[in-house]
């Protein structure tokens, strides 16, 4: 399965055009315009298991840097700050990765 089974690939074309430049990323707006906000949990279960490059069952920071280019390999890589924020925004626990659970809440805020 892949990205596209679940998200319209225009929907996710537009959601990588919106955070084109360095630091305009926000997983929020990202969740929105890719319709991720707009999926079942077990959707977005499916989403996180394809995210998670490593499958530890944890996006960890190495891997949220290159988040966007899990929906296209030609997509930029996070900064550090925007990366660093993703992570504190969805990493419930503190302990320094996002579980599927943390995606969860991320995309219903």
């Amino acid at each position: 399965m892949s990205l596209t089974d679940i998200l319209s690939p225009s929907d996710i074309a537009a959601a990588l055009r919106d955070c084109q430049a360095p630091d305009s990323f926000s997983p929020k707006k990202f969740f929105q315009i890719s319709g991720m906000s707009k999926k079942s949990s077990s959707q977005l279960k499916e989403i996180f298991r394809i995210l998670d490059n490593d499958q530890s069952g944890f996006i960890e920071e190495d891997e949220l840097k290159y988040f966007l280019q899990r929906f296209e390999c030609g997509a930029r890589v996070l900064t550090t700050s925007e990366t660093k924020t993703f992570l504190a925004a969805a990493d419930h626990d503190g302990d320094g990765k996002i579980g599927a659970e943390g995606i969860n809440l991320l995309t219903y805020r």
